[in-house]
């Protein structure tokens, strides 16, 4: 900024110029009006448009200055959210391999698994069907000696004439007795015991009853006659016996009930071991 500079004479201290020695008053609204003019010369509008371009370029300097450390700080900013994504990123990745590569050990597992239940399965339906062979061959082995002795006793009458003596006819119904016996022992081996309720309390899961008579002499609800016998293969009822049964006589002592049922039991389970020992010597046998 330029100031108007006056003579070297005016600014002399002790220097009196005939107009300032002695002002008069005629001369002092001319002094003001001079100062004002001098004050307004020097005022902040009248700049140097060589000093005001340069600190134009001066302040557009700082701006980009600013301007380029925020636009630093924002990228060093984005750098380190862009790190953090990227490894969130893998993070999740190796997440999701390590997801897929359990779901295909888990899936490889469960085929494996589904084929050992497959061969279980078939192997075992193979070998409870080898088991009930063997138990039918091992029971028809059983039953081929019967066979025998029925034919032979067959043989033996059929040589009976009309002339045969009541001894012969003993001798055939003995046969026939023994042959009977060796059938009954066959399947008590193979824990089957026949049901033959004559005088025993009315069971329904053991008996049929087929017919009713009076006795008033016997416990009501009583079997009185057995047309045919059931049977019993270890705890499992395989044929219920035909009975008759008795009504119009005194009720049966809870006493006795109790121990009918008790006997029962005995007998279910001892034929429930012989067939056990009779499942062993198959198993024995194989």
């Amino acid at each position: 900024m330029k100031v108007p500079i006056e003579d070297a004479d005016e600014k002399k201290p002790g220097t009196a110029q005939p107009s300032e020695a002695e002002p008069s008053t005629k001369d002092a609204p001319a002094a003001k009006e001079a100062a004002a003019s001098t004050t307004a010369s020097s005022a902040p509008g009248d700049i140097d448009p060589e000093d005001d371009a340069a600190m134009r370029a001066a302040a557009m300097k700082a701006a980009d200055e600013v301007l380029e450390q925020e636009a630093v700080e924002d990228a060093k900013k984005f750098r380190t959210e862009r790190d953090e994504l990227q490894k969130k990123l893998s993070d999740m990745t190796e997440d999701i391999e390590k997801a897929k590569k359990e779901a295909a050990e888990s899936t490889e597992r469960l085929v494996r698994l589904q084929a050992d239940w497959d061969n279980y399965r078939r192997r075992t339906a193979q070998e409870r069907l080898d088991e009930r062979e063997r138990a039918a061959e091992k029971l028809v082995v059983s039953l081929l000696p019967v066979i025998d002795d029925m034919e032979r006793a067959l043989e033996h009458a059929s040589g009976f004439g009309q002339d045969a003596t009541a001894e012969q006819f003993k001798q055939f119904v003995d046969g026939v007795s023994a042959v009977h016996d060796k059938m009954v022992g066959v399947l008590s081996k193979e824990g089957v015991e026949p049901i033959d309720p004559a005088g025993e309390p009315f069971d329904p899961l053991e008996h049929q009853a087929v017919g009713r008579r009076e006795d008033k002499d016997a416990y009501d609800e009583t079997v009185d006659q057995v047309y045919q016998k059931g049977y019993r293969m270890g705890k499992k009822v395989i044929r219920t016996a035909m009975v008759t049964v008795t009504y119009g006589g005194p009720k049966r002592p809870a006493a006795d009930t109790a121990a009918n049922v008790a006997d029962k039991d005995t007998e279910a389970k001892g034929s429930g071991d012989k067939a056990h020992g009779s499942g062993s010597d198959a198993a024995k046998e194989k």
